[in-house]
């Protein structure tokens, strides 16, 4: 028999009071513009506003790796946008993506501007748009299985994140059934995945694409112990062919470069706050910023 629960929900829930956790100041139940505050913009056809999530990460390592493959329309603005400090309530923002949500892309190489958001759609509209890059041949099987995988990211991601590491890493209390629910799919997620980089080198067969570039960011950081300081909770040394997967990902160029940007945290050799041309890796990560500052003000 169940305990009885110390809450009762309400026949209405209303928001009167903080709900608490990490993101108490900036959570609430209604969409729309807080405040006004426009948009910068560059001098590259491509405007990303995002940030060194999961999410953000997606979008900045397919940028890079479509310069690596030579599409020079592919070059960036990338800006930051702290979610924690609620910038992406700003009207210049919600403009771009309603849902309030990074990372949002503006596309300026058209006669009108496009907007794109939600992560995976800038991933495909990416891939379509400069010539099926990272994405088979439409009505081909590997491209049914690369969308399939691309797709399965979107609806298993938010149990890892919104649940697993919600409740494990930032809730106010630790709840026992949340956290073991949440782990319980987090495993079967990386179960699934397991299964499949078993039978093949990339999700979507033999080729690396878009769906790798999707799933990698939150099951290749989990994998590696980097997200929610989860790995040894959820063994996740144990999934040996996901780890196979994650390390010869982590070692493409373009991926170390893709998890640099608009990175506000860490050490500050891997923070770029804003990229605008492929010499900032070079010039203006926060410790190269730094180093620059002091020898200025240097008698």
């Amino acid at each position: 028999m169940d305990a009885p629960s110390p809450y009762t929900p309400p026949k209405v829930w209303t928001w009167n009071k903080p709900n608490g956790g990490r993101f108490a100041n900036i959570n609430r139940p209604t969409a729309g513009a807080t405040h006004d505050k426009a948009l910068p913009v560059g001098r590259h056809p491509l405007q990303l506003y995002s940030l060194a999530t999961p999410n953000g990460v997606k979008v900045t390592v397919m940028l890079e790796e479509l310069l690596a493959l030579g599409h020079r329309g592919a070059e960036y603005d990338a800006w930051p946008i702290r979610i924690s400090e609620g910038e992406q309530f700003g009207s210049g923002f919600v403009a771009v993506n309603p849902n309030s949500k990074i990372p949002a892309l503006l596309d300026r190489s058209g006669a009108q501007p496009v907007r794109v958001f939600e992560s995976g759609a800038i991933l495909l509209y990416l891939a379509e748009k400069f010539g099926g890059a990272l994405l088979p041949p439409p009505g081909s099987p590997t491209h049914a299985e690369c969308l399939s995988w691309l797709f399965w990211q979107m609806g298993a991601s938010p149990y890892l994140g919104g649940g697993f590491g919600h409740f494990y890493a930032y809730a106010p209390s630790k709840i026992e059934y949340a956290i073991d629910r949440y782990a319980m799919e987090t495993k079967r997620h990386l179960d699934v995945l397991d299964r499949r980089l078993a039978d093949s080198a990339y999700l979507a067969g033999d080729d690396y694409t878009i769906a790798d570039v999707a799933v990698w960011p939150w099951y290749g950081a989990l994998a590696r112990g980097l997200l929610y300081e989860a790995g040894e909770f959820l063994a996740v040394h144990e999934y040996r062919h996901v780890q196979r997967w994650t390390e010869a990902i982590a070692q493409r160029p373009a991926v170390k470069r893709g998890r640099m940007v608009n990175r506000t945290w860490g050490q500050p050799s891997s923070q770029l706050h804003e990229r605008h041309d492929a010499s900032d890796f070079d010039t203006r990560t926060q410790d190269r910023l730094a180093a620059a500052s002091g020898a200025a003000q240097r008698p």
